[in-house]
């Protein structure tokens, strides 16, 4: 509807405010059956795409009006008609909606109000990355990562990440994505603080965002970058409890927090200048070379198979007497950690990886 240049920006407003109050306020609101685990992936995938479904139609709606806005208060200019070739009784305010102020606008019109935000960072690759991308001559100062293309299908050529393969892409640039804006940074300092979550606590979350992740990125391909803002809303909800039923919530850390949301939005912001400037493959091969240097062995990789293949060796041969009960079944394990591992609970996680392959269930960043 919002596209629909027939539909008048009121009408359009209105069903905004219905379509929101139906989101949020359902009189008898329906409850996954009794049967239903409240941690079942499949309802969490449901509820993660009505939520990427509500953000698309904000941000249309928004677009629309923003730009009604801006065009009903244009002057107006009945000489530039016939250039136009406008149709017969056109108010002489021609459509705006094609401008771009460019990006850095924003934070100049933000200072003339008084409101002073930092413009982002943009994240830098690995060094071993970078250095392989860097090519002589001139760059291109109009794409975010020029050569890209080129050079990143070698790299993950050689870590065994076939780049023409869709479907392996995207699931190493989800990987990738989650190291980088999530793993990597303020939440290592979180991590190693004394009311920090546990290993296990990090990887349930870790694993859940991953799905997140690839959800988005999958949802970008047709619906553009800005999908990807519904995982900077989940990644960063410092009330959101965590994943395998931990009760850890970001705002019990409130040193932190600050500075881990801005990161989380700068990296993701990052991902999707590159999008648009250079299209979903671009944005996709560069996460997926972040994937292949900090969690080359992570759910989601091609590597995970063989790291729990090694975990439930090592399981095998322990005392598990005092394990969590979600342990006791080594085939029910080794089914889960390939499938859905934070299905296992958090403290199941937290048990494996402080007993056989930390560095593999729990990958820490590359410093």
């Amino acid at each position: 509807m919002a596209s629909n240049e027939d539909t008048e920006p009121l009408q359009i407003a209105w069903v905004l405010i219905s379509l929101e109050s139906a989101y949020t306020w359902i009189p008898d609101r329906p409850q996954p059956p009794t049967a239903a685990d409240p941690e079942d992936s499949g309802l969490k995938d449901e509820t993660f795409r009505l939520s990427l479904a509500m953000v698309t139609a904000r941000e249309a709606v928004a677009e629309r009006l923003a730009y009604h806005l801006v065009n009903a208060a244009q002057p107006g200019e009945p000489e530039m008609c016939e250039e136009l070739e406008c149709p017969e009784g056109c108010s002489g305010r021609h459509d705006s909606s094609h401008m771009d102020c460019g990006p850095d606008d924003i934070f100049e019109e933000l200072a003339k109000h008084g409101i002073l935000v930092e413009p982002p960072v943009p994240a830098p690759l690995p060094p071993r990355v970078a250095a392989r991308l860097r090519k002589a001559g001139v760059e291109d100062k109009s794409s975010p990562l020029p050569d890209i293309e080129d050079q990143a299908p070698i790299v993950l050529t050689h870590f065994g990440i076939d780049a023409g393969d869709t479907d392996v892409l995207v699931s190493a640039a989800a990987v990738g994505l989650v190291a980088d804006a999530w793993r990597e940074g303020p939440m290592e300092d979180i991590h190693d603080a004394d009311c920090g979550p546990s290993d296990g606590e990090i990887f349930a979350q870790s694993v859940d965002l991953y799905r997140r992740a690839h959800a988005a990125l999958l949802t970008a391909r047709d619906e553009g970058p800005e999908v990807l803002l519904a995982f900077v809303a989940v990644a960063s909800d410092v009330d959101l409890p965590w994943a395998g039923g931990s009760r850890f919530a970001l705002r019990t850390m409130p040193e932190s927090v600050e500075e881990f949301v801005q990161h989380v939005d700068s990296r993701v912001w990052f991902t999707a200048e590159v999008m648009k400037h250079q299209g979903w493959y671009a944005a996709l091969l560069h996460r997926a070379c972040s994937a292949v240097f900090k969690a080359a062995t992570h759910f989601g990789m091609p590597g995970w198979p063989d790291a729990v293949a090694a975990a439930m060796e090592r399981l095998a041969a322990l005392d598990r007497a005092s394990a969590p009960e979600a342990l006791r079944d080594l085939a029910a394990v080794e089914a889960a950690l390939l499938e859905a591992p934070d299905r296992l609970g958090a403290d199941a996680l937290d048990w494996i990886s402080r007993r056989t392959l930390f560095g593999q269930l729990v990958p820490r960043p590359v410093r």
